[in-house]
């Protein structure tokens, strides 16, 4: 292949139907991350109840956003691409 025809090559690539597939295998596993996420905060949260030190409930619910907001940059990628549309160079 000539140096020349490499930009073309390039430009003309187009992810299509495999790159779906992938995005839709990750945010299928992004989901379930969230969901084994929001357990181990509920478990860990159960384990505690007895225990009783001030604030210990702040820790919670910061477990909980830090789980959500991994579920929402994960779920937000799908539509990002999506808005991108075609990324030929």
């Amino acid at each position: 292949m000539t140096p020349d025809a490499l930009p073309t090559a390039l430009a003309a690539f187009n992810p299509g139907d495999d790159g779906d597939q992938i995005l839709a295998i990750l945010a299928w596993g992004a989901s379930a991350c969230g969901v084994a996420g929001l357990i181990t905060v509920g478990i860990q949260m159960a384990l505690q109840l007895r225990r009783g030190d001030p604030g210990e409930g702040g820790e919670h619910f910061r477990g909980v956003f830090f789980v959500l907001l991994g579920c929402v940059i994960a779920a937000s990628a799908g539509p990002l691409v999506a808005a991108l549309g075609d990324l030929s160079i």
